[in-house]
């Protein structure tokens, strides 16, 4: 197990909720008897739903984790809307008996990270990832790979909450967030990703690879001294073909004179 997971059983998001259904239940109980039940099924939810489990992190270099438990249901190339560039988009919809606490699913720096107000569509929806609320976190990895990971807000819920700030070194699997109440994780990665799961797979945080990054690839730099190596030993055929045409020229015009 993470030894270094320093969170209860019991997210902490979640205790005025139960505490208040306990005591709640506890009066009704009292004073109702049996009617008390619709309020003790709502504070057992609320246990189950606020379970944050202290799981083994695969330590894969090149494995990039599910942050959250739920149902994936895209799988496919798109914009990154965050960083505008081809990526290949993995997203992942939790309904209300999913872990709703979310994980970092690589070890990387935060370089930003940016909230946007919207509406509060069925997650489970295409659409919900441009319109309903959303809280992006964008990372780099050591190795220079850019990832994005957005919480996006369902139709129950109402509440994005995210701990982590530009500047921050996330390990993975550790935790950096949560949703309340049924919600969708996007994560972009880069277009050379290969993507280990499909649509419909039932996947669980920080346990289910989702994807695996390629080695970076080679640096544009290197490239263009590569190009810039090429055309300078070029060169001097170039230079020199130019020279015998002038000089063509020269005898051409000479002959003409003479005739």
């Amino acid at each position: 197990m993470n030894r270094s997971y320093p969170h209860p059983i019991i997210a902490r998001e979640g205790w005025p909720i139960i505490g208040g259904g306990v005591i709640v239940s506890l009066l009704v109980a009292a004073c109702a008897g049996w009617w008390s039940l619709p309020f003790w099924v709502f504070t057992v939810f609320a246990l189950q739903f606020f379970r944050d489990p202290d799981r083994p992190v695969p330590q894969d270099a090149d494995a990039v984790l599910s942050p959250v438990d739920g149902r994936v249901v895209v799988v496919e190339r798109a914009e990154d809307p965050y960083r505008k560039v081809e990526a290949l988009k993995i997203s992942i919809f939790m309904n209300v008996f999913n872990v709703h606490s979310q994980k970092s699913p690589v070890d990387g720096k935060v370089t930003a990270v940016e909230y946007n107000k919207g509406k509060f569509l069925n997650a489970d929806l295409d659409k919900a990832s441009t319109e309903n609320e959303r809280n992006a976190v964008l990372a780099t990895t050591a190795s220079g790979r850019e990832i994005t990971f957005v919480q996006v807000a369902g139709l129950v819920a109402r509440r994005i909450l995210c701990y982590t700030r530009a500047g921050a070194e996330l390990k993975r699997g550790e935790r950096y967030g949560f949703i309340r109440f049924g919600s969708r994780v996007d994560v972009y990665l880069p277009t050379d990703a290969r993507a280990e799961v499909a649509i419909g797979d039932k996947v669980t945080g920080v346990q289910t690879i989702l994807a695996r990054l390629q080695p970076e690839a080679p640096q544009t730099g290197e490239s263009d001294q590569s190009a810039a190596r090429a055309e300078t030993a070029a060169a001097p055929d170039t230079e020199q073909q130019l020279i015998e045409a002038a000089a063509a020229k020269v005898r051409e015009a000479e002959k003409n004179i003479a005739g």
